[in-house]
């Protein structure tokens, strides 16, 4: 199991902000601190999952004492979010949807951070747990 540091920011007027200094791009929010761990957990994972899907290659994760070395991540918690090593074999498939809600997923995830297939593996496993 690999574990990453993750950075929680917080302005006055916001929820709860957590950014991965080892994966740019890789952002989600929560309500409250609770709230925001569990998203960091959920994202770091999808996200990891994209990189896998697209075959890029997986960082290792920085030390902290690297991250902290930056001066805007000193303004920010950092905490530890947990990966599983062994990820699962990802296969490609072939769907059919309404062009225009395609766009509208693709318009969504890239602006919350998601790949395409991250989104819609995150929507699909949110869907069966309901």
């Amino acid at each position: 199991m690999r574990e990453y540091i993750a950075l929680i920011h917080k302005d006055a007027d916001s929820d709860f902000g957590v950014s991965f200094p080892d994966f740019p791009g890789c952002v989600t929010v929560g309500a409250n601190l609770d709230e925001a761990r569990r998203m960091a957990e959920e994202a770091l994972a999808l996200h990891i999952e994209g990189l896998a899907e697209d075959g890029d290659p997986i960082p290792e994760p920085s030390s902290l004492e690297a991250i902290m070395a930056e001066a805007e991540n000193r303004k920010a918690v950092a905490f530890l979010v947990s990966v599983s090593g062994h990820a699962a074999k990802t296969v490609r498939i072939n769907i059919t949807m309404p062009e225009d809600l395609l766009e509208a997923i693709d318009t969504f995830a890239t602006a919350n951070g998601f790949t395409r297939s991250g989104f819609l593996a995150m929507a699909a496993k949110k869907a069966m747990a309901a």
